[in-house]
Protein backbone atom coordinates (compact mmCIF):
# COMPACT_ATOMS: atom_id res chain seq x y z
CA UNK A 1 0.00 0.00 0.00
CA UNK A 2 2.80 2.37 -0.17
CA UNK A 3 2.54 5.76 -2.08
CA UNK A 4 3.74 8.52 -1.49
CA UNK A 5 2.03 12.08 -2.14
CA UNK A 6 3.81 14.48 -4.64
CA UNK A 7 1.37 17.41 -4.77
CA UNK A 8 -1.65 19.00 -4.38
CA UNK A 9 -2.52 21.55 -7.19
CA UNK A 10 -5.74 24.07 -6.88
CA UNK A 11 -7.82 23.80 -10.20
CA UNK A 12 -11.10 25.47 -9.53
CA UNK A 13 -12.55 27.75 -5.85
CA UNK A 14 -15.86 28.58 -5.42
CA UNK A 15 -17.42 31.59 -2.54
CA UNK A 16 -17.48 29.59 0.33
CA UNK A 17 -21.24 28.23 0.73
CA UNK A 18 -20.54 25.97 -2.05
CA UNK A 19 -21.16 22.56 -1.02
CA UNK A 20 -19.31 20.69 -4.04
CA UNK A 21 -20.85 16.83 -3.64
CA UNK A 22 -19.31 15.07 -6.43
CA UNK A 23 -17.08 14.74 -9.37
CA UNK A 24 -17.44 13.24 -12.84
CA UNK A 25 -14.03 13.23 -15.13
CA UNK A 26 -14.58 13.18 -18.61
CA UNK A 27 -12.25 11.47 -21.65
CA UNK A 28 -10.99 14.84 -22.44
CA UNK A 29 -9.82 15.66 -19.15
CA UNK A 30 -12.79 18.11 -18.20
CA UNK A 31 -14.85 18.00 -14.74
CA UNK A 32 -17.89 17.90 -13.76
CA UNK A 33 -18.77 18.66 -10.15
CA UNK A 34 -22.42 18.63 -8.88
CA UNK A 35 -22.72 21.37 -5.85
CA UNK A 36 -25.52 20.38 -3.54
CA UNK A 37 -26.02 23.44 -1.72
CA UNK A 38 -26.80 25.41 -4.89
CA UNK A 39 -28.39 22.89 -6.64
CA UNK A 40 -26.51 23.18 -9.84
CA UNK A 41 -24.33 20.90 -12.38
CA UNK A 42 -20.88 22.46 -12.90
CA UNK A 43 -18.35 22.23 -16.37
CA UNK A 44 -14.60 22.70 -15.20
CA UNK A 45 -12.45 22.84 -18.82
CA UNK A 46 -9.37 20.20 -18.59
CA UNK A 47 -6.43 20.98 -16.17
CA UNK A 48 -3.80 23.32 -17.07
CA UNK A 49 -1.09 25.38 -15.14
CA UNK A 50 -3.73 28.04 -14.11
CA UNK A 51 -6.73 27.95 -12.34
CA UNK A 52 -10.32 27.76 -14.74
CA UNK A 53 -13.29 29.60 -14.22
CA UNK A 54 -16.63 27.06 -13.58
CA UNK A 55 -18.89 27.26 -15.93
CA UNK A 56 -22.79 26.24 -14.58
CA UNK A 57 -24.50 23.67 -16.80
CA UNK A 58 -28.13 23.33 -15.25
CA UNK A 59 -29.88 24.30 -12.04
CA UNK A 60 -32.14 21.38 -10.38
CA UNK A 61 -35.30 22.13 -8.20
CA UNK A 62 -33.58 19.14 -5.86
CA UNK A 63 -30.20 19.05 -4.43
CA UNK A 64 -27.43 17.70 -6.78
CA UNK A 65 -25.57 14.43 -5.90
CA UNK A 66 -24.39 11.68 -7.48
CA UNK A 67 -22.84 11.77 -10.97
CA UNK A 68 -21.05 8.75 -13.30
CA UNK A 69 -20.99 8.02 -17.03
CA UNK A 70 -22.93 4.83 -18.36
CA UNK A 71 -21.60 5.43 -21.58
CA UNK A 72 -19.11 7.63 -23.57
CA UNK A 73 -20.17 11.14 -22.50
CA UNK A 74 -23.57 10.36 -21.35
CA UNK A 75 -23.45 11.17 -17.51
CA UNK A 76 -26.64 10.10 -14.89
CA UNK A 77 -26.86 13.03 -12.13
CA UNK A 78 -29.03 11.67 -9.18
CA UNK A 79 -30.70 14.49 -6.58
CA UNK A 80 -33.33 14.47 -3.87
CA UNK A 81 -34.52 15.91 -0.94
CA UNK A 82 -35.93 13.89 1.77
CA UNK A 83 -38.49 11.00 0.15
CA UNK A 84 -37.85 12.63 -3.15
CA UNK A 85 -35.22 11.48 -5.54
CA UNK A 86 -34.56 12.03 -9.60
CA UNK A 87 -31.77 10.54 -11.86
CA UNK A 88 -31.40 12.97 -14.84
CA UNK A 89 -29.22 11.74 -17.83
CA UNK A 90 -27.36 14.31 -19.88
CA UNK A 91 -25.80 13.68 -23.20
CA UNK A 92 -22.79 15.46 -23.64
CA UNK A 93 -21.65 14.06 -27.00
CA UNK A 94 -21.05 16.85 -30.01
CA UNK A 95 -21.63 19.59 -26.69
CA UNK A 96 -19.43 22.25 -26.61
CA UNK A 97 -18.92 25.13 -23.63
CA UNK A 98 -21.82 27.75 -24.01
CA UNK A 99 -24.22 25.33 -25.75
CA UNK A 100 -27.68 24.95 -24.18
CA UNK A 101 -27.85 21.48 -22.42
CA UNK A 102 -31.17 19.85 -21.35
CA UNK A 103 -31.35 16.53 -19.48
CA UNK A 104 -34.05 13.61 -19.78
CA UNK A 105 -35.70 12.55 -16.80
CA UNK A 106 -35.29 8.99 -16.28
CA UNK A 107 -36.33 7.99 -12.61
CA UNK A 108 -38.97 10.49 -10.65
CA UNK A 109 -39.69 8.56 -7.35
CA UNK A 110 -41.48 9.91 -4.26
CA UNK A 111 -42.33 6.46 -2.60
CA UNK A 112 -39.60 4.61 -1.25
CA UNK A 113 -36.28 6.84 -1.27
CA UNK A 114 -34.88 8.71 1.70
CA UNK A 115 -32.16 10.72 0.30
CA UNK A 116 -30.09 9.85 -2.81
CA UNK A 117 -26.31 10.16 -2.65
CA UNK A 118 -23.26 8.72 -4.11
CA UNK A 119 -23.65 6.54 -7.31
CA UNK A 120 -21.92 3.99 -9.48
CA UNK A 121 -22.15 1.92 -12.53
CA UNK A 122 -21.99 -1.49 -12.46
CA UNK A 123 -22.16 -2.24 -16.29
CA UNK A 124 -24.87 -3.99 -18.53
CA UNK A 125 -27.71 -1.11 -17.96
CA UNK A 126 -27.36 -1.42 -14.11
CA UNK A 127 -26.56 2.15 -12.03
CA UNK A 128 -26.36 1.82 -8.17
CA UNK A 129 -28.20 4.70 -5.81
CA UNK A 130 -26.98 4.71 -2.31
CA UNK A 131 -29.62 5.92 -0.07
CA UNK A 132 -27.98 7.33 3.37
CA UNK A 133 -31.18 8.28 5.12
CA UNK A 134 -32.96 4.98 3.61
CA UNK A 135 -29.96 2.72 4.68
CA UNK A 136 -29.98 0.69 1.39
CA UNK A 137 -28.93 1.02 -2.52
CA UNK A 138 -31.14 0.95 -4.99
CA UNK A 139 -30.70 -0.36 -8.23
CA UNK A 140 -31.86 1.21 -11.55
CA UNK A 141 -31.89 -0.97 -14.79
CA UNK A 142 -31.82 1.06 -17.87
CA UNK A 143 -33.54 0.57 -20.89
CA UNK A 144 -31.07 -0.23 -24.19
CA UNK A 145 -30.96 3.48 -25.37
CA UNK A 146 -30.86 4.45 -21.80
CA UNK A 147 -33.06 7.08 -21.47
CA UNK A 148 -35.56 5.06 -19.44
CA UNK A 149 -35.27 3.27 -15.90
CA UNK A 150 -36.42 0.66 -13.72
CA UNK A 151 -35.79 1.43 -10.06
CA UNK A 152 -35.54 -1.41 -7.80
CA UNK A 153 -34.23 -2.46 -4.31
CA UNK A 154 -30.75 -3.81 -4.58
CA UNK A 155 -29.27 -4.26 -1.04
CA UNK A 156 -30.31 -3.13 2.56
CA UNK A 157 -28.42 -3.38 5.99
CA UNK A 158 -27.52 -2.20 9.04
CA UNK A 159 -23.86 -1.10 8.45
CA UNK A 160 -25.74 1.60 6.00
CA UNK A 161 -27.79 3.31 8.28
CA UNK A 162 -27.51 6.99 8.91
CA UNK A 163 -27.94 9.00 12.40
CA UNK A 164 -29.62 11.49 12.74
CA UNK A 165 -28.16 12.71 16.36
CA UNK A 166 -24.49 12.16 16.07
CA UNK A 167 -21.90 14.69 17.03
CA UNK A 168 -21.95 16.35 13.50
CA UNK A 169 -25.57 16.31 12.88
CA UNK A 170 -27.20 15.00 9.69
CA UNK A 171 -24.36 12.04 9.45
CA UNK A 172 -25.38 10.13 6.09
CA UNK A 173 -25.43 5.99 6.34
CA UNK A 174 -24.45 4.63 3.00
CA UNK A 175 -22.97 7.17 1.19
CA UNK A 176 -20.35 6.27 -1.38
CA UNK A 177 -20.38 3.67 -3.92
CA UNK A 178 -17.78 1.75 -5.96
CA UNK A 179 -17.86 -1.43 -8.12
CA UNK A 180 -14.46 -3.08 -9.01
CA UNK A 181 -15.33 -5.34 -11.40
CA UNK A 182 -11.76 -7.55 -11.34
CA UNK A 183 -12.62 -8.84 -8.68
CA UNK A 184 -16.64 -8.41 -8.52
CA UNK A 185 -17.25 -6.25 -5.33
CA UNK A 186 -19.13 -3.19 -4.30
CA UNK A 187 -17.46 -1.15 -2.08
CA UNK A 188 -19.13 1.50 -0.02
CA UNK A 189 -19.16 4.04 2.74
CA UNK A 190 -21.10 4.26 5.73
CA UNK A 191 -20.01 7.46 6.98
CA UNK A 192 -21.92 7.50 10.66
CA UNK A 193 -20.43 4.60 11.42
CA UNK A 194 -17.12 4.91 10.00
CA UNK A 195 -16.91 1.83 8.22
CA UNK A 196 -16.09 1.36 4.63
CA UNK A 197 -17.77 -2.37 3.31
CA UNK A 198 -18.01 -4.43 0.37
CA UNK A 199 -20.38 -7.16 -0.94
CA UNK A 200 -20.06 -9.46 -3.08
CA UNK A 201 -21.86 -9.13 -6.77
CA UNK A 202 -22.80 -11.92 -9.45
CA UNK A 203 -21.38 -10.61 -12.81
CA UNK A 204 -24.18 -12.23 -14.74
CA UNK A 205 -27.33 -11.05 -12.88
CA UNK A 206 -25.60 -7.95 -11.01
CA UNK A 207 -27.19 -8.69 -8.16
CA UNK A 208 -25.66 -8.68 -4.62
CA UNK A 209 -24.49 -12.04 -3.45
CA UNK A 210 -24.39 -12.89 0.83
CA UNK A 211 -23.52 -10.44 3.17
CA UNK A 212 -21.72 -7.83 3.25
CA UNK A 213 -17.96 -7.64 5.21
CA UNK A 214 -15.97 -5.13 6.45
CA UNK A 215 -13.65 -3.77 5.15
CA UNK A 216 -11.63 -0.93 7.40
CA UNK A 217 -13.29 1.61 10.45
CA UNK A 218 -12.42 4.16 12.02
CA UNK A 219 -12.91 7.03 9.48
CA UNK A 220 -15.84 9.12 8.78
CA UNK A 221 -15.47 8.42 4.96
CA UNK A 222 -17.66 9.74 1.97
CA UNK A 223 -16.73 9.17 -1.21
CA UNK A 224 -13.52 6.95 -2.44
CA UNK A 225 -11.92 6.43 -5.89
CA UNK A 226 -10.62 2.08 -6.03
CA UNK A 227 -6.84 1.33 -7.65
CA UNK A 228 -7.53 -2.09 -8.50
CA UNK A 229 -4.05 -2.46 -10.21
CA UNK A 230 -2.26 -1.98 -6.79
CA UNK A 231 -5.30 -3.27 -4.70
CA UNK A 232 -6.04 -0.12 -2.75
CA UNK A 233 -9.08 2.83 -2.58
CA UNK A 234 -8.12 6.52 -1.22
CA UNK A 235 -11.03 7.74 0.99
CA UNK A 236 -12.39 11.21 1.58
CA UNK A 237 -12.83 11.76 5.08
CA UNK A 238 -15.24 15.02 4.64
CA UNK A 239 -15.74 15.88 8.14
CA UNK A 240 -11.98 14.85 9.27
CA UNK A 241 -10.34 16.62 6.42
CA UNK A 242 -8.34 13.73 5.61
CA UNK A 243 -7.83 11.55 2.25
CA UNK A 244 -6.97 7.92 3.92
CA UNK A 245 -5.19 4.74 2.09
CA UNK A 246 -7.26 1.09 2.92
CA UNK A 247 -6.47 -1.87 0.81
CA UNK A 248 -9.54 -3.76 -0.82
CA UNK A 249 -8.78 -6.90 1.00
CA UNK A 250 -9.92 -6.61 4.30
CA UNK A 251 -7.20 -8.76 5.45
CA UNK A 252 -4.13 -6.16 5.17
CA UNK A 253 -6.42 -3.28 7.20
CA UNK A 254 -5.41 -4.86 10.60
CA UNK A 255 -2.64 -1.86 12.05
CA UNK A 256 -3.45 1.76 12.65
CA UNK A 257 -5.48 3.82 10.28
CA UNK A 258 -3.62 5.24 7.83
CA UNK A 259 -4.04 8.95 6.38
CA UNK A 260 -1.96 9.94 3.95
CA UNK A 261 -3.14 14.06 3.11
CA UNK A 262 -4.58 16.16 5.68
CA UNK A 263 -2.63 15.30 9.00
CA UNK A 264 -1.86 17.90 10.20
CA UNK A 265 -4.85 19.88 8.74
CA UNK A 266 -3.98 20.83 4.94
CA UNK A 267 -5.54 24.40 4.70
CA UNK A 268 -6.57 24.13 1.16
CA UNK A 269 -8.17 21.01 1.71
CA UNK A 270 -10.90 21.82 4.14
CA UNK A 271 -14.26 19.60 3.62
CA UNK A 272 -12.82 16.95 1.04
CA UNK A 273 -16.05 15.11 -0.49
CA UNK A 274 -15.24 13.31 -3.37
CA UNK A 275 -12.39 11.86 -5.77
CA UNK A 276 -11.93 10.37 -9.02
CA UNK A 277 -9.18 9.45 -11.12
CA UNK A 278 -8.13 11.65 -13.98
CA UNK A 279 -8.30 10.42 -17.15
CA UNK A 280 -5.05 11.19 -18.86
CA UNK A 281 -3.24 7.73 -20.07
CA UNK A 282 -0.81 8.00 -16.56
CA UNK A 283 -3.50 9.10 -14.78
CA UNK A 284 -4.93 6.16 -13.07
CA UNK A 285 -3.68 5.34 -9.86
CA UNK A 286 -1.32 8.47 -10.02
CA UNK A 287 -3.87 11.53 -10.27
CA UNK A 288 -7.04 12.27 -8.77
CA UNK A 289 -9.08 15.33 -8.78
CA UNK A 290 -11.14 16.04 -5.19
CA UNK A 291 -13.95 18.16 -4.30
CA UNK A 292 -14.82 19.66 -0.89
CA UNK A 293 -17.15 21.89 0.90
CA UNK A 294 -15.07 24.61 2.15
CA UNK A 295 -15.68 23.01 5.75
CA UNK A 296 -19.68 23.59 5.45
CA UNK A 297 -20.15 20.32 7.45
CA UNK A 298 -17.30 20.63 10.02
CA UNK A 299 -16.53 24.68 9.71
CA UNK A 300 -13.31 25.48 10.97
CA UNK A 301 -12.37 28.57 12.92
CA UNK A 302 -13.92 31.32 11.85
CA UNK A 303 -16.79 29.56 9.42
CA UNK A 304 -16.78 28.08 6.19
CA UNK A 305 -14.04 28.84 3.46
CA UNK A 306 -14.19 28.71 -0.26
CA UNK A 307 -14.84 25.49 -1.82
CA UNK A 308 -12.26 24.02 -4.40
CA UNK A 309 -11.51 21.14 -7.09
CA UNK A 310 -8.16 20.03 -6.30
CA UNK A 311 -6.00 18.01 -8.50
CA UNK A 312 -3.96 15.17 -6.03
CA UNK A 313 -0.67 13.74 -7.42
CA UNK A 314 1.03 10.53 -6.36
Amino acid sequence: MENNLIGLIEVASFPAGHFLENIAVRQDGSLLVTDLSHQKLWYISSFSSSMTEPIPLFTFDQKAMGIIEADPDIFYVSTGVPSHGRLYRFDLRGWVPGATLVPEIIIDDSRSLGMLNGSCYLGQGVILLADCFAGSIFRVDLSADGRKGTLCGWLKHDSMKHNPHGAMPDQPGVNGVRYAENINYLYYTSTAQQLFMRVAVDPNTMDAVGEPELVAKGMMADDFCIDEKNGVAYLTTHRQNTIDLVSLDPAENKGPRRSILGKPVVDLMIGPSAIAWGRAPEDYGRCAYVTTDGGIKAPMPGGPRPSKILRMEL
